[in-house]
């Protein structure tokens, strides 16, 4: 709800309040944004607003007529340079008479209802509830410019997002340096920001820093949101847990360099700006013309990271994905890549598709080198036609009889991208971001193409046009597998080259919004050499993502745990593989690598016609496990419980609260160390639950030559023996079952059976080695 009380504005949803006050000078201040709170007038929001008798010392002040304070001691919804504010600006810009001080002072306010679309961008929307909405119309009459702030406000989601619009009214250009989606201004300087950075295959790297004082900034500039820095961040207080404190989360509906600073300056104000990265950036905006920012996503909880991770996990859900599969349950898959990499054929494909159907999957991928003349990384991009030597029956043979299998058929591709051996590159070497007969700088030997053309977006969307409406395509995999060097358009003039960037991702975003229009019942999923795109722009098209190109356990449960901080695990794919770990060389239990990937979009990377048989029987038990528990692992609520001290913590709970599935993993066995209990979260109090595991059994050559302290023959190491004895005796594992109330389970955790500390094994000792995980499954017993 949004109302306007005298010169106060209070912006509420079901459990949150925002609000500001239009200042006698035509700036806003920034009074409140946290757990909701009763405003009944502007007197009583008074209490809210700073008071000011003086300026501080060495301060500019705004005007003769108003000397009580100056802008850089306020708390503002929007800034810029030139007026007594030296901190972060929201606005920059460069006048036609080069000056570069902007003065926007209040002008009106709307609200209405409803969200339209963005016009050069994606955004939110809201099916079933209702969005309102506010926008505030500040004015810079030195220049004749107008800014609109725009507020949208989801009162059952909790969230409310941001968008800025600036509008050239005036006779001349105006150049645009920055401008930001959102600014937060806080009144004390004890916030820690949290930040999720890496890089390949080290995706989400969780970094909290407490900003006391100068400025941290958290930010991209690859030409993507980057597994540098993902665009999500917090911010919260040093006494923040999990399940309790103060807690906001942020995050940006865009595809390429993005932006996010906290800054404190000598007045221990905290500022937190969102927006595009500034760094290169330049546009004009035009008399009669106007420019979008990014919408930016908002949402607080005093319920702690949990309370508002479930906030933001279900307004992505439900108002950043969208088409045919959003709420769709998504089909387990087999990816070729790992199995076979470059070295693909149609016979290979096949007997790798036969030996996933009698594993129980249900759709098959064909990854990278089915066209072109690909049999590296080195050719080939941008020839999108099929290579006839090894596919001799062309793309829609090898689907009809991969269906006649009972598989759904997927592909991958990676349209934005060319090698210079390649027949587009020699037909067209203008299409591609780079300075014309000046050394190119590669990634993965291979160039951008440059979407700010927009002859080449019509090149990308037809060709792939002609590729999904070529055979019965279900799936398609869209990666990019490099970042940005040489920021050149040939297709823009040497005063627009600072455009080059944004007019990329807004190709991009036109080419992926015709395709899937155009192809409705495609699952799409985003990749960007793993989580190099891994942001709200591309879950606005594609309702999943691949995650890292890191598959190994031991890395992804930390990943997907950081992920998860912003994400909802139903956009997050996740993939079993094979050990030792093709990105590692690590070794992990399959039953822990499906684990790991059981609570985002499972899927398998391995070659099953390598495997052994009791390999391909226990993957094709976790399969009709998965299968039977998917609804609750990706449309449940996701929870995180104890995490980084060795042990990670994980409990999905069903919409309805009546099942969950909750896991455990161990990193480093910590010797002689019996106890450890499961302790969900998310249940109803007043439910009895059953709660069991699997039904485990081990092999004994796990147990090394102590099976000879039971065994009544002697058992060498690594001999035919062990081998023939292995095959007919396991060692059985623990068993967990137990039912008590919902409040019983999760306040005081169920205390499982004892891990093996080298005392004695029988089915009363949990074997819970070095990377070892445990599934346990809820079930209400009240109807």
């Amino acid at each position: 709800m949004i109302r306007k009380l005298e010169n106060i504005m209070v912006l509420d949803t079901e459990h949150t309040t925002y609000c500001f006050k239009i200042l006698p000078t035509g700036q806003l201040e920034h009074l409140y944004y946290g757990e909701k709170i009763i405003i009944d007038s502007a007197a009583e929001a008074e209490v809210l607003s700073e008071k000011h008798a003086f300026a501080p010392g060495n301060t500019n002040v705004y005007d003769a007529a108003h000397t009580s304070y100056s802008l850089e001691d306020m708390r503002l919804e929007m800034s810029s340079y030139g007026k007594g504010d030296i901190r972060e600006p929201f606005v920059e810009l460069v006048h036609a008479d080069g000056g570069m001080t902007s003065d926007f002072v209040y002008e009106e306010s709307l609200i209405t209802e409803g969200k339209e679309p963005f016009v050069t961008l994606p955004g939110s929307y809201e099916e079933n509830g209702k969005v309102e909405h506010l926008t505030v119309i500040m004015k810079d009459h030195n220049y004749g410019l107008v800014l609109e702030l725009n507020y949208y406000v989801f009162p059952k989601k909790d969230v409310i997002t941001r968008a800025s619009k600036l509008i050239n009214e005036s006779e001349d250009s105006v150049w645009l340096k920055r401008l930001m989606s959102t600014q937060l201004d806080f009144e004390t300087d004890d916030y820690i920001l949290t930040t999720f950075n890496g890089s390949w295959a080290r995706e989400m790297q969780r970094h909290d820093i407490r900003v006391c004082a100068g400025k941290h900034v958290n930010a991209s500039y690859t030409g993507t949101s980057s597994n540098r820095a993902n665009p999500f961040v917090m911010l919260s207080k040093a006494t923040t847990s999990e399940d309790t404190g103060i807690c906001y989360g942020m995050n940006l509906i865009y595809s390429g360099n993005h932006y996010e600073a906290a800054e404190v300056n000598g007045y221990h104000k905290t500022r937190f700006v969102a927006g595009i990265n500034p760094q290169s950036f330049s546009f004009e905006v035009r008399p009669g013309e106007f420019f979008e920012s990014p919408e930016a996503v908002m949402t607080c909880s005093t319920e702690g990271f949990n309370g508002m991770s479930r906030r933001m996990h279900a307004f992505v859900r439900a108002c950043i994905c969208r088409g045919e599969w959003r709420d769709k349950i998504r089909p387990v898959l087999l990816n070729s890549w790992e199995a076979a990499y470059f070295d693909i054929s149609e016979n290979k494909l096949l007997k790798l598709a036969k030996a996933g159907k009698a594993a129980g999957i249900e759709l098959f991928v064909m990854d990278d080198g089915w066209f072109g003349h690909r049999n590296d990384d080195k050719s080939s991009l941008g020839d999108w036609y099929v290579n006839k030597k090894k596919l001799p029956n062309g793309l829609e043979g090898l689907v009809k009889k991969i269906n006649a299998l009972g598989l759904d058929f997927g592909i991958w591709v990676e349209p934005e991208m060319v090698n210079t051996d390649s027949d587009l590159y020699r037909a067209h070497p203008e299409w591609t971001m780079e300075i014309p007969g000046k050394p190119h700088s590669e990634g993965r030997n291979q160039r951008i193409l440059d979407l700010a053309n927009p002859k080449v977006v019509e090149y990308i969307i037809e060709e792939m046009t002609k590729v999904f409406s070529s055979a019965n395509i279900s799936y398609v995999k869209w990666d990019m597998n490099r970042i940005f060097s040489d920021y050149y358009s040939q297709y823009l003039d040497y005063e627009h080259q600072g455009e080059t960037a944004h007019r990329y991702v807004l190709g991009l975003y036109r080419a992926m919004k015709t395709l899937t229009e155009r192809f409705p019942q495609i699952l799409f999923e985003g990749c960007a050499a793993g989580g190099n795109r891994f942001d709200l722009g591309i879950l606005s098209y594609f309702p999943q993502i691949w995650a890292s190109d890191d598959t190994d356990a031991a890395y992804r449960v930390q990943a997907q745990t950081n992920y998860s901080y912003g994400y909802p695990m139903s956009c997050v794919s996740a993939h079993v593989s094979a050990c030792p770990n093709h990105q590692t060389l690590r070794n992990t239990p399959l039953d822990t690598r499906f684990h790991v990937a059981a609570f985002g979009i499972c899927g398998y990377e391995c070659n099953f016609c390598d495997m052994s048989k009791e390999e391909l029987r226990q993957i094709k038990e976790q399969i009709t496990l998965y299968k039977e528990w998917r609804e609750v692992l990706q449309h449940g609520e996701f929870y995180r419980g104890r995490n980084g001290q060795n042990l990670y913590e994980w409990t999905c709970v069903s919409k309805d609260r009546k099942n969950a599935v909750g896991m455990l993993m161990q990193y480093m066995v910590q010797p002689n160390t019996q106890f450890e209990q499961y302790i969900p979260k998310g249940l109803i109090k007043e439910d009895k639950y059953k709660l069991f595991n699997q039904e485990l059994t081990y092999n004994i050559k796990e147990f090394g030559d102590l099976v000879n302290t039971q065994s009544p023959i002697h058992i060498k190491q690594g001999s035919l023996v062990q081998h023939v004895v292995s095959r007919f005796v396991t060692m059985p594992g623990e068993k967990e079952e137990v039912t008590a109330s919902g409040s019983l389970l999760m306040n005081g955790g169920i205390k499982l059976k004892q891990a093996f500390a080298a005392t004695g094994y029988s089915n009363e000792v949990r074997y819970f080695q070095d990377f070892s995980s445990r599934m346990y499954f809820l079930k209400s017993m009240n109807s």
